[in-house]
C-alpha cells in the first residue's frame, strides 16, 4: 500500500485520528540536555530522522521567586519557591527544601500569579506561526505532582491519608493555577495542551483508585474539558502502573497516553486500549535502552509496534533520551520503527 507523503501535522493528527497516517510520528524527550552535552549526535539522530512534534516556548511569564535553570544548576528554586537540589548534570534532581513544609504557612503563601499576568504569548504564536511540525504546549507538572513539590513528597501522603481541611485548601489552590495556564494554553494558536503527574510505582498506584477518582479524577476533567472546547488534544502523560486509571483517562478525554508500558504488561494494554487512545511511546529506558544493545532495542520496538499500534494509527515513535544512553539506540531505535508500517 503506497500512502500519499504528509506533514507532521497531517501526520499526527491523521495518528490521533486513526486516519492512516504515512508514517509513524517521532518525538524525542530529553532534548535540551542532548543538544546542549552532545550537539553532534542530536544532529546526526534529526537529521536522519526528523522530529515532527515541536514544542512552544513556555506561555508562562517570568517568574519572582524562581533561581538557576532545571537540569544545569546543582542547586535552584523553583517558580513556587520549592529549593531542589541535582546530583547529575541533565537530571532533574529532588526537592531538598519544600515551599511549604508546614501546612500553616499556605496561609501566607502566594502562587507565582505573575506568570499568569504578564504570559509570554508573541513568543508562542512566533513558534506557532513558523512551526512545520505538531504544536504541543506543555503544562508540566499537574497538581498531584505539584503539590508533592510544595508540601514534599511523604508530608502530602499524610495530607492525604488525614485529609485535613488545608488539604482541599492547597488542592483549589493549585488547581485554580494549573487551570489558568490551560485557559493561556487554549489561547494560543497550539494544537495540543500536555499535562503529566506520575501516579504510579512500578507495581501499583501510589494511592488508591477510589482516592483518585474522589479527589483528582474531578480536576483533570476541567482541564480536558476547556482544551478539548478550544478545539486542541490533549496530551497525557504518567509514569508507573497506572492500569486501574487508564480507563478513566480515557472516559475523560485523553487523546494521547505516554505512560511507562514496559512496567505493565503490554499485550495486555494493547487488547484492552488500542485503538481508544494514541499511545505516546514510550520506549524501555530503564532495560532496552540503557542497556546499549541495539539489537534489544529493536526487539522492544517491535513488540511495542505489534502491541499497541496499528496500519490505521494510534501510535507516536517516542522515547527518552537520557545522557547515558547511546546515539546507536537512539537510532536502531527509529530505524526499526520506520519499518512498522506498509
Amino acid at each position: 500500500m503506497v500512502r500519499e507523503r504528509m506533514t507532521s501535522r497531517e501526520r499526527v493528527f491523521a495518528t490521533l485520528d486513526f486516519r492512516s497516517p504515512d508514517r509513524l510520528p517521532r518525538d524525542i524527550w530529553g532534548w535540551r540536555h542532548i543538544q546542549l552535552h552532545r550537539p553532534a549526535d542530536w544532529a546526526l539522530v534529526t537529521e536522519r530522522f526528523p522530529l515532527d512534534m515541536d514544542r512552544a516556548p513556555s506561555v508562562l511569564g517570568p517568574s519572582l521567586k524562581g533561581r538557576g535553570e532545571r537540569g544545569e544548576d546543582a542547586e535552584r528554586v523553583d517558580e513556587w519557591g520549592c529549593v531542589w537540589r541535582s546530583l547529575q548534570p541533565g537530571t532533574t534532581g529532588e526537592v531538598i527544601r519544600p515551599a511549604l513544609s508546614d501546612l500553616t504557612d499556605l496561609d501566607g503563601y502566594r502562587p507565582p500569579y505573575e506568570m499568569l499576568e504578564h504570559p509570554a504569548f508573541e513568543a508562542v504564536q512566533e513558534v506557532c506561526r513558523t512551526s512545520a511540525g505538531f504544536r504541543l504546549g506543555e503544562v508540566g507538572s499537574g497538581p498531584f505532582e505539584r503539590m508533592q513539590f510544595l508540601r514534599g513528597s511523604q508530608n502530602l501522603y499524610l495530607d492525604l491519608a488525614e485529609q485535613r481541611r488545608p488539604l482541599f485548601r492547597l488542592i483549589e489552590m493549585v488547581h485554580e493555577f494549573c487551570l489558568r495556564h490551560c485557559e493561556l494554553w487554549c489561547r494560543s494558536d497550539v494544537d495540543a495542551v500536555t499535562m503529566g503527574d506520575d501516579w504510579g510505582s512500578q507495581t501499583a498506584l501510589l494511592v488508591s483508585p477510589e482516592l483518585w477518582r474522589r479527589l483528582f479524577r474531578p480536576l483533570y476533567a476541567e482541564y480536558f474539558e476547556l482544551v478539548h472546547a478550544a478545539g486542541k488534544r490533549v496530551f497525557f502523560h504518567s509514569d508507573g502502573m497506572i492500569c486501574d486509571i487508564i480507563p478513566d483517562l480515557l472516559d475523560l478525554g485523553v487523546d494521547a497516553l505516554n505512560c511507562q508500558v514496559s512496567c505493565m504488561d503490554i499485550e495486555e494494554l494493547g487488547r484492552s486500549f488500542r485503538g481508544k487512545v494514541t499511545f505516546w511511546g514510550e520506549l524501555c529506558r530503564q532495560f532496552a535502552l540503557s542497556s546499549g544493545n541495539p539489537e534489544e532495542v529493536r526487539r522492544e520496538v517491535r513488540r511495542m509496534a505489534r502491541a499497541l499500534g496499528g496500519e490505521r494509527g494510534g501510535f507516536i515513535a517516542q522515547l527518552s533520551w537520557g545522557l547515558d544512553v547511546p546515539t546507536e539506540s537512539i537510532l536502531a531505535a527509529f530505524d526499526e520503527w520506520n519499518k512498522q508500517l506498509p
